[in-house]
């Protein structure tokens, strides 16, 4: 009687794993494709020791304003191997959008786009009015409240408006500890992920709550505008 053949069992295939620089190559490739964006819209004080504290911090953002590329070039021949000069509707697309501009001036920021989802804005403006420099009469709310409204979609964050421009521009190390940094918002995500901006920024990250526990501390005319304080 002839016999029944029986198939060999089929060998398993071994998968090898990729050499590790190889590993490393993909991990640092899906970090770059994944990373945070940042912009600073506006160039002066303000922007301009954001533009240094990035530089310093060795992370990379862009730098916008009304005028176009060619005005920030004071900006970019100090800082433009990080901070890099973009039109202002190629900055408004990044991640995180700091405001970094006069309060008056935000309403014509917020109209060159119609939708804001998936974006933090970072309010950094002060509601003043000049030339008596007292806080602006808001009918009893809050600036930041205000400038949520003309981002929608986006989740707003009120930081880097306490600190006077030359003490935001400086080194915020120091032997004692490092420079305290106040923020406050309605949206933890939004907020934390903006924390951890500032701490790579150097500084020492202050979360005050939702903008009804924090309330007009962290405006200006209130009582943490332009404290300097120092966290061990």
């Amino acid at each position: 009687m002839a016999r029944t053949a029986i198939p060999r069992r089929a060998r398993r295939r071994r998968v090898h794993s990729p050499p590790r620089q190889l590993r490393l190559k993909i991990s640092a490739y899906q970090r770059r494709t994944t990373m945070t964006t940042y912009a600073i819209i506006g160039s002066g004080a303000i922007g301009s020791a954001l533009a240094e504290r990035f530089h310093a911090a060795g992370i990379d953002a862009v730098i916008a304003n009304t005028r176009g590329p060619a005005s920030l070039q004071t900006i970019t021949d100090k800082f433009g191997s990080t901070v890099k000069a973009v039109e202002l509707e190629q900055a408004l697309q990044s991640d995180v959008v700091i405001l970094a501009v006069p309060y008056d001036a935000v309403p014509q920021v917020a109209k060159r786009r119609s939708a804001w989802g998936g974006r933090t804005i970072v309010d950094a403006t002060n509601a003043i009015d000049f030339p008596a420099f007292k806080p602006r009469d808001l009918g009893g709310r809050l600036s930041s409240e205000i400038v949520a409204e003309l981002f929608p979609g986006a989740e707003l964050v009120k930081a880097f408006n306490t600190l006077p421009a030359a003490v935001l521009a400086a080194d915020p190390v120091k032997e004692s500890g490092r420079r305290v940094l106040f923020l406050s918002g309605n949206f933890p995500e939004a907020s934390k992920k903006v924390a951890d901006l500032i701490a790579r920024l150097g500084f020492a990250p202050s979360y005050l709550g939702s903008f009804k526990d924090s309330g007009s501390l962290q405006h200006f005319g209130q009582a943490l505008v332009a404290l300097n304080l120092l966290k061990d």
